[in-house]
């Protein structure tokens, strides 16, 4: 199949680390929900650039509004008034941009990002999902499981996703040095197979160096299902800790739009039909990524 037969489908870029750069306030364990309660319009504003640049599915500022950070680090009195205002920003967005784009609900890992250590039991998981399920079902068009690193929290967000009778995209965070495995050291194919028959239609992997993600690719285009990934730009994210902020994070140098788009542009010719971008990659490198493959010849859709 040539590029001209194609479809890929481009999603939007990294939102936390977007509304850092954006925001006059400083980091917060709550990250981008924090924004949400002190700066609404950011995230709007944010939606509708990563749209202009031509992302074709936004996802909802959700990532850390689930029920056990809010219950740690603010208040889980705020958990229906985060994940609604979450949803109207999206909303808000597409409507300003007046293009076609879908809205992913985002089901993130529970606890804290690259520690599968600290997930919950998998009732408590089943249980804390199918509440998110149920505060963004009604406002988005599919739901993303992303950045799991853990076999088992993956599958009960994709169980809970799969009864909302929408579409379901899992992704897991691969280890930055084998692209084999999860972080937590499980077989990124055991784990993929298992969330498929969990009721998940694509299979991603996202928030990994982007050499990684790479090594990734090769492992799910084995799968038979469709596939993609998106990277972050991260040096390493091994300092970051349950409950602490982001700032404790570098930035690669070596990852501007051009490259980057060059990585993506690698992952669509070994299979991929799902792409976009994670932590720092921002509207620009969206427009880099929209810019070659419409020039290599694929269309860009929203599904």
């Amino acid at each position: 199949m040539t590029s001209q037969e194609r479809d890929v489908v481009l999603l939007d870029g990294g939102m936390g680390q977007e509304l850092r750069r954006r925001s006059s306030r400083p980091a917060s364990p709550l990250w981008s929900s924090q924004v949400m309660l002190d700066e609404p319009d950011l995230v709007t504003a944010a939606h509708r650039d990563f749209i202009e640049a031509g992302a074709r599915v936004i996802t909802a500022n959700t990532y850390s509004a689930t029920p056990q950070r809010l219950a740690r680090d603010a208040d889980i009195g705020l958990f229906d008034s985060l994940q609604a205002a979450a949803l109207s920003a999206a909303a808000e967005a597409r409507k300003e941009s007046g293009r076609d784009v879908r809205i992913a609900g985002c089901l993130p890992p529970l606890v804290a990002s690259y520690h599968p250590e600290v997930a919950p039991d998998d009732a408590t998981c089943l249980e804390s999902y199918r509440r998110m399920v149920a505060a963004q079902a009604g406002g988005v068009d599919l739901f993303i499981v992303e950045t799991m690193s853990l076999a088992r929290e993956a599958r009960a967000a994709t169980v809970a996703a799969a009864e909302s009778n929408l579409p379901v995209w899992t992704s897991f965070t691969v280890d930055d040095g084998d692209g084999t495995r999860l972080r937590s050291g499980e077989s990124l194919a055991d784990a993929a197979r298992d969330v498929v028959a969990a009721g998940a239609e694509r299979v991603i992997v996202n928030c990994s160096v982007p050499e990684a993600v790479s090594t990734a690719m090769g492992v799910l285009a084995e799968l038979g299902v469709p596939f993609g990934g998106y990277a972050n730009g991260f040096t390493s994210v091994s300092e970051l800790q349950p409950g602490g902020t982001v700032d404790v994070l570098e930035a690669r140098t070596d990852l501007g739009p051009a490259a980057y788009a060059e990585h993506v542009l690698r992952w669509v010719e070994q299979g991929a039909s799902v792409v976009g971008g994670c932590c720092e990659v921002g509207p620009a490198h969206i427009a880099a990524v929209a810019e070659r493959l419409t020039a290599a010849g694929y269309r860009l859709v929203s599904s």
